[in-house]
């Protein structure tokens, strides 16, 4: 049977290579056999204060590399999220069937709080307003990192929690899709890091928009370590098993592959080469991106994506509040 998936992704700036290989690629993939549900999760991203016009700007930026990656607005829903008023709607709901105790513990929430007693209110339940994008529309499957395992738990437990009070379909019970192993791409100057788009440095990162000379400059300039082997060992060589995972992902060439290509070589070679390759996979995303942010057809796939994404959540929205007793 079909399944439906639902993921989104934050309008904070111009997505890395880290965002690509580990979640959009994957969506790209899941649209062949499944429903799927994309959203740009753009209340999410005021939880900290954000320029409006920058917001705006980035909303739309952040549509065009969906659709410039290969996510097809003809195939899948791809919307705005504060288009869609059932989101804060259900998360209200969500939220009253919600314990403080488990958003206490939310590792995000406790690394992001650190000696900070004033955070806004919206950095603690945000992982409420996630549950709700998820089964507002009936989500079978949910693509994540596995730094967002956390929160899958959580959702699915107000789910439970609610079927057990209301009863045992008012939601769907979601299951993670948790990244494959080398998907996780991290920091190149600091590979003990996750990649970041909040990252200071800007050459902790590749973004899908980088020209190649930038391209060329991050990987050079990567932390690497000092014995010149090309060689895969995440514990004892994170530098150079980060760069061997991303040239991998680009080229399609196995890890084991490369460390016997570059066998005697220096990190200098194996560098310039790793940067023609990620420059030379960006460059069509690059070209597509151009053309789409610049066309009507993006204002009218947000469009078409809204109308689509409200029916189902009206419908989703409807069954809920008969369930708890809420309108007339």
């Amino acid at each position: 049977m079909t399944k439906r998936v639902f993921s989104g992704v934050q309008p904070t700036g111009n997505i890395h290579i880290g965002n690509y290989l580990g979640a959009l690629k994957q969506f790209v993939q899941l649209q062949e056999d499944n429903e799927c549900i994309y959203c740009i999760v753009d209340m999410h991203a005021i939880t900290l204060p954000k320029d409006p016009k920058e917001l705006r700007k980035n909303i739309l930026d952040t549509a065009a590399l969906y659709m410039a990656v290969g996510v097809d607005p003809s195939r899948s829903v791809v919307f705005v999220q504060s288009d869609v008023p059932g989101h804060a709607d259900l998360a209200w709901i969500l939220m009253c069937n919600a314990y403080t105790g488990e958003l206490s513990r939310m590792t995000q929430f406790k690394d992001k709080n650190r000696d900070n007693e004033s955070a806004p209110m919206g950095l603690f339940s945000y992982p409420v307003l996630m549950a709700a994008d998820i089964l507002l529309y009936d989500s079978d499957i949910v693509p994540v990192g596995n730094d967002q395992k956390q929160h899958i738990e959580l959702t699915r437990d107000i789910a439970v929690r609610i079927n057990n009070k209301y009863g045992k379909d008012t939601f769907v019970v979601p299951d993670g899709r948790f990244l494959k192993e080398g998907a996780r791409i991290m920091a190149l100057d600091d590979p003990m890091s996750k990649m970041s788009k909040s990252a200071e440095s800007a050459l902790s990162r590749i973004s899908l928009l980088d020209e190649a000379a930038t391209v060329k400059k991050a990987i050079m300039r990567s932390t690497t370590d000092s014995d010149g082997e090309i060689r895969f060992d995440a514990e004892n060589k994170p530098g150079i098993s980060n760069l061997l995972t991303i040239y991998s992902a680009f080229s399609g060439v196995p890890a084991t592959e490369l460390e016997r290509r570059y066998r005697g070589e220096g990190y200098g070679a194996f560098k310039k080469d790793l940067a023609e390759v990620v420059a030379e996979s960006l460059a069509p995303i690059k070209r597509s991106y151009a053309e789409i942010r610049q066309s009507e057809e993006l204002i009218r796939a947000l469009k078409d994506g809204e109308e689509r994404a409200n029916a189902l959540a009206e419908k989703t929205m409807k069954r809920v509040k008969e369930r708890i007793g809420l309108g007339r």
